[in-house]
């Protein structure tokens, strides 16, 4: 039973490069579990692996948290008394324990060289440093001590590696899964501390969450396998007491359930699997994210939570605050949770629909701007955005649903109507506009009476006529209500409009 008294959890991710739904999913938890129980949300950066440290990388995983609301109490940028909270700061504290370990004989000195177990692969396909074999490698298990002495002497380069015992179970009970065991016999003796005296995740893991006396570890799926060395480590270093209790997220699936989903299924199919734009610094190459695709982060937060969570109802849409208060972690699944990119976009359209005007327009003005070169009056731009908000998938389809309020069109979707037009039509439009130009009031309401009106004492029939209409004003047989649209225009831009789109239905 764990002795801690306030919630303390963490976010621990490595700064290798872009940041997955699921990473920001396990932060997620972390962040409302903390909050829910009124404790401390750390982010702590595991840059122990620095072959695969990419610059850039932690800069882009605050921003992303930051995107999604997500806010530590604790970070590198707000560090409280538990730093430093980069690993790589942390270097010096970590040798003393894996020492410790050897002096109690629960690990030991490896002294075989990168070539060597590469050797060892290629001769046994199924090659592991075990139980099986330590005793036959070159360690100071296997050494004369004066033998092992000489060498740490002599700097020879060397790691040190838990020596997992033979015939036992570990066992502990995981806040999602229950009882969960393991054989120490299929697990290997992992490294602890590399030959650059960097200590590697699972020293590191271990000594850094006592140190930062977190109480409650919740992670991914995928970290169960390593979960009987963390354990023997926490019992080994005489922390067992202190050990945080453990839930390991079910991990989110491919679209058809098989596999765990992966950066090149998004490529596959065709949608983003990170949470922003992630530009690789090699090759430049640039993988999108949902930030930049046009998601809002409130309905992004909103889809991965119930990736593996419900509440118990019918509820899909849940704020923030909603999230604090109803998450809880008898209610995860064990089962994996299937991405579905459908799913995703229904989210996001119910949060446009759910968002003021005042929150959307940045970004509209921003894709106006880019697309015309000009500026428009806040206030139509609004009016434009309220007409067609609840046919936005995402903030990007605004210029798709309303580009015709800004820029006239340049072509007309004429092919279904033109075998139908005639020299009637075409008067009636050209005697309509004149009405128009006469009209007092310039209205939707009063615009769709002089219109429906004029057709009735025409003699003519309102449905092939409101379709023409509307694509002189649009291009296109699409948009809100017409007569709407025309009174947003404006008289005398419909009136032009009208005049220049006749003899494209001749």
């Amino acid at each position: 039973m764990s002795l801690h008294k306030k919630v303390r959890v963490r976010f621990a991710p490595s700064p290798t490069g872009g940041l997955h739904l699921g990473g920001v999913r396990t932060a997620l938890f972390n962040y409302l579990f903390a909050r829910q129980h009124g404790g401390d949300f750390i982010l702590r950066i595991e840059d122990t692996d620095q072959t695969r440290f990419v610059p850039g990388a932690e800069e882009y995983i605050k921003e992303c948290l930051a995107w999604c609301g997500i806010v530590p109490d604790e970070s590198p940028e707000n560090p409280g008394s538990y730093g430093p909270y980069r690993q790589s700061e942390r270097k010096p504290s970590y040798r003393q324990y894996a020492e410790q370990l050897v002096e109690k004989g629960l690990a030991y000195y490896a002294f075989d060289t990168a070539e060597e177990l590469d050797a060892q692969r290629k001769q046994h396909p199924n090659f592991r440093y075990s139980h099986e074999n330590r005793l036959q490698l070159r360690n100071s298990l296997s050494l004369a001590p004066a033998e092992t002495n000489q060498l740490l002497a002599a700097g020879e380069p060397h790691t040190i590696r838990i020596k997992m015992p033979a015939d036992g179970i570990v066992a502990f009970e995981d806040m999602i899964r229950g009882k969960v065991s393991f054989e120490t016999n299929l697990v290997d003796d992992k490294v602890l501390l590399k030959a650059d005296g960097m200590p590697t995740y699972h020293l590191a893991v271990v000594v850094d969450d006592r140190m930062m006396e977190i109480s409650h570890v919740f992670r991914g799926e995928e970290w169960l396998p390593s979960a009987p060395v963390h354990l023997l480590l926490w019992e080994y270093l005489g922390w067992k007491d202190e050990m945080p209790q453990w839930a390991h997220l079910p991990l989110i699936l491919k679209p058809d359930g098989n596999g765990k989903l992966s950066k090149r299924d998004g490529d596959r199919l065709g949608f983003p699997v990170y949470a922003m734009n992630w530009v690789d610094a090699k090759t430049g190459d640039v993988t999108k994210g949902f930030r930049e695709m046009g998601f809002l982060s409130q309905a992004f937060v909103n889809m991965l939570a119930l990736l593996g969570w419900n509440d118990g109802t019918e509820q899909e849409i849940f704020t923030a605050t909603e999230l604090v208060e109803k998450f809880s972690v008898d209610r995860v699944s064990k089962a994996g949770a299937k991405f579905d990119f459908e799913k995703a976009k229904w989210f996001n359209h119910e949060w446009i629909k759910k968002a003021s005007n005042a929150d959307l327009l940045p970004q509209i003005n921003h894709i106006i701007e880019t697309q015309t070169n000009r500026v428009f009056e806040e206030g139509y731009i609004a009016e434009v955005l309220s007409l067609v908000k609840e046919r936005l998938t995402f903030v990007e389809d605004f210029w798709t649903q309303s580009s015709f309020f800004f820029t006239e069109p340049s072509s007309y979707d004429v092919d279904a109507v033109k075998p139908k037009w005639n020299s009637d039509k075409q008067l009636f439009f050209e005697e309509v506009a004149q009405e128009f130009n006469e009209l007092a009031s310039w209205n939707a309401a009063d615009i769709e009476t002089l219109f429906k009106t004029k057709i009735s004492d025409k003699g003519l029939k309102v449905g092939e006529l409101m379709m023409p209409f509307r694509i002189m004003l649009v291009g296109g047989k699409f948009g809100p209500d017409v007569f709407k649209i025309a009174e947003l225009l404006g008289k005398t831009e419909v009136l032009e409009r009208i005049q220049r789109a006749i003899p494209a239905f001749s």
